[in-house]
């Protein structure tokens, strides 16, 4: 009698580990197809409002209203098991002669063990993750246009009442749009959702700008309210952006590659805004496609401060 109730517990056992398994299996797979869901070409609007200030300052400025709008082709340039690369690519212009113009990048990393996180001062600092914490999580890692990195942050994607969504706190430095008008703040803190919807997602933020002195102390100067609208269109609009990467694929993956070994190589990171007065994206949008691997390494390693 006692063996076969101590079978009846292993097999209940059993059963439960592998319902577990295949739950948190299909639950991968409808994280995947969320995060490929942002794949397309869309029409994009970018907005942003300065919400809240508090500095003591009477004469303080408070940013305007941004907003632009652009086609934005997104697809998948490096995917396995637990990892999905998605490019953004801007097509600017007119229909019949467009700009094409290599956007912003997000890495998608299952079960992530590390993370950069950003200090300040253009200094990021890897993080280990824990293992426990992160267990059927997402950590999305966002590069800017020229690969180095930017923010990156953990959290599982959340499919509820025909909602799919994921979102997560991150330090980042100042947007592009900011940081050659303002000096007075020196970090971002952003807390992003991305959210699919019926005709495409919304990446959508409630940001503090916040002035981080030396001790790390942080103060608020002021809030923002960010809502990035990608609704999806004909993918034929964006076919331009498809043929130009086509053509500068194979540079693009010598750039990842490159920084790929800087991060691996590199607990901290710090990197230099400009060298010899020109910005990293300023050279890489500007070279030959066709350059070599290693020039590409001496380039991208002016920009680095660290020893390599």
């Amino acid at each position: 009698m006692k063996t076969k109730y101590l079978s009846v517990i292993l097999a209940s056992s059993l059963l439960f580990i592998s319902q577990q398994s295949t739950k948190a299996q299909h639950s991968k797979e409808r994280d995947i197809e969320a995060i490929k869901s942002m794949c397309g070409c869309f029409s994009v609007g970018f907005n942003f409002a300065e919400t809240f200030s508090y500095s003591e300052d009477s004469n303080y400025l408070p940013s305007g209203v941004y907003r632009s709008g652009a086609l934005e082709y997104v697809h998948v340039i490096d995917e396995d098991d637990n990892l999905i690369n998605l490019q953004h690519t801007l097509v600017l212009g007119s229909g019949e002669s467009p700009f094409i113009m290599k956007h912003w990048s997000q890495e998608w990393v299952y079960q992530g063990s590390e993370v950069y996180d950003y200090e300040s001062n253009n200094t990021w600092s890897k993080r280990t993750l824990n293992a426990d914490a992160t267990h059927g999580q997402w950590t999305q890692k966002v590069y800017q246009v020229d690969d180095s990195p930017r923010y990156e942050g953990s959290a599982s994607w959340i499919h509820v009442d025909g909602r799919s969504f994921w979102e997560s706190t991150s330090y980042a430095p100042l947007p592009r749009r900011e940081y050659t008008k303002r000096s007075d703040y020196n970090i971002t803190l952003r807390r992003t959702r991305h959210e699919l919807t019926d005709n495409g997602w919304i990446q959508d933020q409630d940001n503090d700008k916040i002035i981080r002195d030396s001790l790390g102390s942080n103060y608020v100067l002021a809030q923002e309210k960010g809502f990035n609208t990608y609704t999806r269109v004909d993918d034929s609009l964006c076919q331009a952006a498809a043929d130009w990467w086509t053509k500068n694929d194979r540079f693009w993956s010598n750039v990842r590659d490159v920084w790929d070994r800087v991060f691996e190589e590199n607990s901290n990171l710090t990197l230099k805004s400009s060298y010899n007065n020109q910005k990293l994206y300023e050279i890489l949008f500007t070279i030959d496609p066709n350059t070599s691997k290693k020039e590409v390494k001496k380039i991208i390693l002016n920009f680095v401060e660290n020893d390599i």
